[in-house]
């Protein structure tokens, strides 16, 4: 399964984009996981933030959605937090 994270936003509005394959990773079943929850819990259109407030477009398998903070659930914290550091 392939996750693409783009992020935006924030004070400076630096855009920071990773993707993360999961073949193979003794986390893979784990990961899947959270993307299903992060996919039932995301939206079609970008959802209002706050202010230099980050907005996301988590892509998987092809199925975008987005999310912003502080509104995050903790699915898409995680497979966030864990894509980004896994494209850095």
């Amino acid at each position: 399964m392939r996750i693409s994270v783009n992020r935006s936003g924030g004070f400076a509005g630096i855009e920071r984009h990773a993707t993360l394959d999961t073949t193979g990773r003794p986390d893979a079943v784990h990961l899947h996981a959270l993307a299903r929850n992060t996919l039932t819990a995301g939206q079609g259109t970008p959802p209002p933030g706050v202010p230099d407030g980050f907005h996301y477009a988590i892509t998987i398998e092809g199925h975008t959605i987005h999310c912003a903070d502080p509104h995050l659930t903790d699915a898409q914290r995680e497979l966030i937090r864990t894509v980004l550091k896994e494209g850095a």
